[in-house]
């Protein structure tokens, strides 16, 4: 059985109940309604439409939520309109449709900032009674001030996906520390049978590609950013130490990346991987169910391993993590009824559309006989425990740039945008800086940023 996390504590919210508003918005609905009480129901819902801006486009996905959009439609009249867009556009076509007086009822975001900003401007509503419905695993809510304002449906962790043939063929063990990792690699390096050209890739660059997959092995080696009173202690006595070691074992890690990590991107992570040019990849399931569809031998052959710290006892994954809003509108109240009934009805179908990339934030799920019947399970049952070691085992660290900090806070957004961790990482690599003049000049970088 999954470990049952309590909704309490840094990043959980209990559930405040029914407010005042939504109370008096209720009885106001059913006044208004009474009269109509003998009318057919879905005559009357024909006229509404809620409308949901999806950010999930692969072909799968879409599929999954227009057939969950007909059925509800079907059994209730009320239409669910689903504009789909790629992730990196939906914050700005969000506000666009605020800004034009026409707001979409639910959005997708993947970005904790942007959920603060909408929440402090009142764009949002609380979930505060779907929420509360589920367990939850850990690190993933995001409460503001005993609210939550979103609803979270994956995980989008970091891991390193690897090539499990080499390892096989070399009799390789998965890395339970940096010594180990870079020995792994090393092995795998050449011209030989059962190498290729190159190790890894790591984008460097100031850039988003860096701020997500290039930290993992920082969280594991103990590293933070801000204590509770939201101090910077990146170059702290305790943490400095950390930090430098990270640095150094980056800069010794070059060797075995192409060249030119700084020009390094999102496309260098997959196709580089798929084109047989490194045996390791930071990344998330994605990618292993887009080559489970178009190389399927191929995709058989990857499997995944959490970043370890230096000496091997804690292991991390740099987090992610997507979720729906509810934007407060003339519909607010049937995007709510919605997302509730697909959520019970339709949810699981919609992960199944990338099975292994979507993880789970509701620990019910893991436990659903629908979820595990997904035949990709059986094909990457190693990668899905892994997943469940994440939400389970004390030793695992869920990080991210901004998601740092005792709570949910424009601080930690300011820091991921400002890119001050990448240019650490730069000073380090590219300028020849000592790794502990390149910590503290980020660490006086981010208390600038955050003073802003």
């Amino acid at each position: 059985m999954v470990k049952k996390y309590p909704m309490k504590g840094p990043f959980h919210a209990t559930d405040k109940g029914l407010s005042r508003r939504s109370v008096l918005k209720a009885a106001g609905a059913a006044a208004a309604a009474a009269p109509f009480a003998l009318s057919a129901p879905n005559v009357l819902a024909a006229d509404k439409t809620v409308r949901f801006l999806n950010a999930e486009p692969s072909v799968d996905s879409v599929r999954a939520m227009r057939f969950a959009a007909a059925q509800y439609e079907k059994e209730t009249g009320i239409r669910v309109q689903m504009d789909s867009v790629p992730g990196g556009k939906a914050f700005e076509k969000l506000q666009a449709s605020i800004q034009s007086g026409r707001p979409y009822d639910i959005a997708t975001l993947s970005f904790v900032g942007d959920v603060l900003l909408l929440a402090n401007e009142k764009k949002i509503v609380p979930l505060n009674q779907i929420i509360s419905k589920y367990d939850w695993g850990p690190r993933i809510l995001f409460p503001m001030q005993g609210d939550n304002y979103w609803y979270p449906y994956d995980y989008n962790l970091c891991w390193v996906n690897y090539r499990k043939d080499l390892y096989a063929a070399k009799s390789l063990q998965e890395p339970k520390d940096w010594a180990s990792m870079q020995g792994n690699l090393a092995a795998l390096m050449g011209d030989g049978e059962n190498q290729l050209r190159h190790g890894i890739v790591h984008p460097i660059g100031s850039n988003g590609a860096a701020n997500y997959t290039a930290f993992g092995y920082m969280w594991a080696n103990g590293v933070e950013l801000f204590d509770d009173n939201w101090n910077v202690v990146l170059d702290s006595p305790e943490i400095l130490p950390k930090a430098a070691e990270y640095l150094d074992f980056m800069a010794d890690m070059t060797q075995y990346m192409p060249p030119s990590p700084m020009q390094a991107g999102w496309a260098n992570l997959v196709g580089d991987f798929q084109g047989g040019i490194i045996s390791h990849t930071p990344g998330t399931g994605r990618l292993i169910d887009q080559m489970n569809l178009t190389m399927p031998d191929q995709a058989q052959q990857v499997s995944s391993f959490l970043f370890p710290s230096k000496d091997g006892q804690k292991f991390a994954v740099n987090h992610g993590y997507d979720g729906w809003v509810v934007l407060d509108t003339a519909m607010t109240d049937e995007a709510l009824k919605f997302l509730e009934w697909f959520s019970d009805e339709h949810l699981i179908n919609f992960l199944h559309s990338s099975p292994v990339h979507y993880q789970p934030t509701r620990l019910d799920i893991y436990e659903d006989p629908r979820w595990q019947s997904h035949p990709a399970f059986e094909t990457f049952g190693d990668i899905l425990a892994m997943q469940k070691r994440v939400l389970e085992d004390p030793n695992v660290i869920i990080r991210s740039i901004d998601t740092e900090g005792p709570e949910p806070d424009v601080r930690a957004g300011k820091v991921f945008r400002s890119y001050a961790l990448p240019e650490m990482l730069q000073d380090r690599i590219l300028n020849g800086t000592s790794a502990t003049e390149s910590v503290k000049a980020a660490a006086e970088k981010i208390r600038k940023v955050i003073a802003t």
